[in-house]
């Protein structure tokens, strides 16, 4: 999982086994990030709104974000069965979505972290942390 801002550049990373939901590893993957100040202090760790997919459509999520203060903004599921938190107003900035999808798709340039070659997830984390740096040095 891969925290991104406006230019495409990573903030936070998590990475797990293929198996847990990207609902659950949402909150663990906000605590990695950790963007500088200007001055002295320390630094942001809460982002003001979270643009995610339908994956992380979830009212505790949400909750547990908002009592944070961090607004998540996700389309529905088309069978949702309780009524809409968000409208049209709110769902209007998820169309800057495809700025994750184009760091994911820089990231996948990297064959070596597509195919996964490496067996311990420490050598596939620095790997893939030297794509993040890579991909961030080429957006400044």
């Amino acid at each position: 999982m891969v925290v991104v801002d406006g230019k495409g550049a990573s903030l936070g990373v998590r990475l797990e086994s293929a198996s847990p939901a990207e609902v659950n590893l949402a909150e663990g993957t906000l605590k990695t990030v950790a963007v500088p100040r200007k001055g002295p202090g320390r630094p942001h760790c809460r982002p003001e709104r979270i643009i995610a997919d339908m994956g992380y459509d979830s009212d505790p999520l949400r909750r547990r974000l908002a009592r944070r203060g961090i607004e998540l903004i996700v389309p529905h599921h088309s069978n949702r069965k309780r009524p809409a938190t968000q409208d049209g107003r709110t769902l209007r900035r998820y169309r800057r979505r495809w700025k994750v999808e184009r760091t994911l798709a820089w990231i996948a340039n990297f064959r070596r972290l597509v195919v996964r070659y490496d067996r311990e997830i420490v050598v596939f984390s620095g790997f893939f942390h030297v794509a993040c740096l890579l991909i961030t040095l080429r957006a400044l």
